[in-house]
């Protein structure tokens, strides 16, 4: 199976060389003045809050096995009497809506309304917000298999169709703007998706509607005994709106959860889930602007040209060819669904910025994770280092009340967070001084 995959990918590793040697300086960038970095930069949730930044470079990355691999999942708790979220200074969170079936991605359609995946329950929600800020609850669609990637096509201001991405198919239903149900049946654009593993699957189109994004984990970890089948997987697929010219845009990307384009570059940008097992502080998660034709290592290499080490000896051949990530976050923080802040209600210096909601650890022996942070852009290009902006979940041992899930910009420029833990979706204002 591996050599069957490797032919697969050489020839569009090859042809990528270029854009790989350009994707390089961004992570060995250095960081700004009271970032943590080096060792210091991995730390754990104690470390956690708003304003603190982290870089992690390629360079600091220890040896494999370095500590034991844990199983250490969160132990997920009540929210304290009266507990909040924490933020910057002059921001402010709120309950948005709560109650909520364990809420994942988030997606607001052109007319304001917030669209919410319900994962675990199969279904897909509405929430609108009047005028007096209260919200009206909708059931838009139910018995779906794992719904998580929501996208309205064509972009702009009306569309004509929701897709939804389930575990094992990408679904359209007609709609228009103010939909609270379907207009008709759901039409199965992409028939089937493999299925197991890694089940999250992302929707995104490109700015002029040409294109369609879907992200595919892996089945396996590594794919460890070597009677896994990882076809179209560890991958994210390009297709045409109607299902039709699939092609693997970009492979190697163990789970690409969530998927974004940048408003200024247009730059297809995702937050993947690095493998497991290799010690508290390997690999990294990451964040990464992602070219058409980049390969990122999976399962053969991690980080650029790191091997991993229950594939030693293996493709030598791809050692050269491999796309180093953008942003490392700290290992096993769990990215799932990012997004750009496109408001006007932040600070300027958030506008365009990559927000990134990190679902919390299991595979560490000191937790990481469970909060929101901030990758900062200069010209649409990250410099490696990012910023803790929301956190607080955690409260002590793996005790832990909340795990950020879905992020979205609501059309008065709050951010909007949903908390699959606590079934909450916070909404983030800003109310200082400018």
């Amino acid at each position: 199976m591996q050599k069957a995959l490797s032919r697969c990918l050489l020839g569009a590793l090859f042809c990528a060389s270029a854009l790989v040697a350009a994707a390089l300086p961004a992570i060995s960038a250095d960081p700004p003045a009271g970032t943590l970095s080096g060792a210091a930069a991995f730390g754990d949730w104690r470390a956690d809050r708003p304003g603190l930044r982290r870089h992690i470079a390629a360079g600091d990355l220890p040896a494999p096995y370095a500590t034991k691999s844990s199983a250490n999942g969160p132990d997920i708790v009540r929210r304290p009497e009266g507990a909040l979220p924490q933020v910057p200074p002059g921001f402010k969170v709120e309950e948005f809506a709560s109650g909520l079936d364990a809420p994942r991605l988030l997606r607001v359609a052109p007319n304001g309304d917030l669209f919410v995946a319900e994962t675990d329950h199969g279904s897909i929600v509405v929430l609108r917000q009047d005028a007096a800020r209260h919200v009206a609850r909708f059931g838009y669609a139910a018995k779906l298999s794992g719904p998580f990637g929501l996208a309205f096509y064509p972009p702009g201001p009306q569309p004509q169709y929701l897709y939804v991405g389930t575990t094992s198919a990408v679904l359209r239903y007609p709609y228009q703007n103010g939909d609270v149900a379907p207009r008709g049946e759901p039409e199965p654009i992409v028939p089937t998706l493999p299925v197991g593993g890694h089940w999250t699957r992302d929707v995104l189109f490109t700015a002029d509607g040409r294109h369609l994004y879907v992200s595919v984990g892996s089945f396996s970890n590594d794919q460890e005994g070597g009677g896994f089948r990882e076809d179209r997987r560890a991958d994210i697929l390009e297709l045409t709106p109607d299902g039709g010219n699939e092609r693997r845009f970009a492979t190697g990307l163990r789970n690409p959860v969530g998927l974004a384009l940048h408003p200024a570059t247009g730059e297809l940008w995702t937050a993947v889930n690095e493998r497991d097992g290799l010690g508290d502080n390997l690999p990294p998660d990451y964040v990464t602007r992602v070219h058409d034709g980049e390969f990122f290592g999976w399962p053969w290499y991690y980080i650029g040209a790191h091997i991993d080490p229950r594939h030693q000896g293996e493709h030598p051949e791809l050692r050269d060819h491999i796309a180093l990530p953008d942003v490392l976050l700290q290992p096993h923080s769990a990215p799932l669904q990012l997004a750009a802040y496109t408001g006007a209600q932040f600070p300027a210096r958030y506008r365009n910025d990559i927000f990134v909601a990190l679902h919390g650890s299991w595979n560490r022996a000191r937790s990481t994770g469970y909060k929101v942070v901030r990758i900062p852009l200069k010209d649409g290009k990250p410099s490696g280092d990012y910023e803790d902006f929301m956190t607080g979940f955690a409260v002590g041992g793996n005790h832990v009340w909340g795990r950020p899930v879905g992020l979205a910009v609501a059309p008065d420029g709050a951010l909007l967070v949903s908390d699959d833990a606590s079934g909450t979706i916070w909404r983030v204002s800003y109310v200082g001084k400018r």
